[in-house]
């Protein structure tokens, strides 16, 4: 039996990724197209290194699951330049919470609900969203040769690095709902709402093909429920003071 035959079982799933990546498309859309011309110049590395990887996402399966496993071996090296650029750039952007956390403490009456603490609770929770990705990244090339698994830990790295687009959406949309309490909103609501949605879909797509006790489902959950608790940990005080140790500004 052909490995593409082996793969029978995903030859949809590229179908369920170009899904997963116009709800990306969707929560991002506003913050970053609202305000095209202001996006510093990493910002816009940042976007389109996280489409491309996304699209190469769809058409890998595509290639593997259609016979082009020749093809699929060839931009699987070229997928694998992106992912880097999309670490680095993931990392180099992080100071930008420290930013906003020093911003939000100086200016309360812009940021409204978005306390200091919050901030740093989301960069923690973004810091290990990305070494989970790193880790899910290492762990198809790992597995290559076991395909349902190689298959399944780039699948579920999706997952890991899709809040903080699908999170700014949510949080967008709560904002402008609530506009006339600011700044008397719980920004924690919209949070929890993404939170539920990538977990439901996460798991929804584990089920659909067996993998719900895979490693890479579980870390996906694992993430998503140690997020739920990003502002009590942004709250502590040694935390903060390793964080602005670590990431200068």
């Amino acid at each position: 039996m052909n490995k593409t035959n082996n793969l029978a079982e995903y030859n949809k799933i590229h179908l369920w990724m170009l899904a997963l990546m116009v709800i990306m498309q969707i929560g991002i859309f506003a913050d970053y197209w609202g305000d095209f011309t202001d996006n510093k110049w990493a910002v816009h590395v940042h976007y389109w290194t996280a489409t491309l990887w996304y699209v190469f996402l769809i058409t890998q399966p595509y290639y593997a699951t259609h016979g082009q496993m020749e093809k699929h071996r060839t931009q699987g090296i070229i997928a694998m330049f992106v992912v880097g650029g999309v670490v680095i750039t993931s990392f180099s952007m992080l100071h930008g919470d420290i930013i906003k956390a020093h911003r939000s403490a100086e200016m309360p009456e812009r940021f409204g609900p978005a306390t200091p603490d919050f901030f740093y609770g989301v960069l923690i929770a973004e810091m290990l969203s990305i070494t989970a990705f790193c880790y899910a990244i290492i762990q198809s090339i790992i597995h290559r040769k076991s395909l349902r698994d190689h298959v399944w830990w780039l699948v579920a790295s999706s997952f890991y690095i899709i809040k903080p687009a699908l999170g700014r959406g949510i949080n967008n949309l709560w904002i402008y709902i609530n506009r006339e309490d600011w700044p008397n909103i719980n920004i924690m609501i919209p949070d929890f709402i993404a939170s539920m949605l990538i977990i439901a879909l996460l798991l929804f797509y584990a089920q659909r093909y067996k993998k719900l006790s895979h490693p890479a489902t579980l870390l996906g959950a694992g993430l998503i429920v140690f997020s739920l608790f990003l502002k009590q940990l942004g709250s502590l005080e040694t935390v903060q003071s390793f964080l602005q140790s670590m990431i200068k500004v």
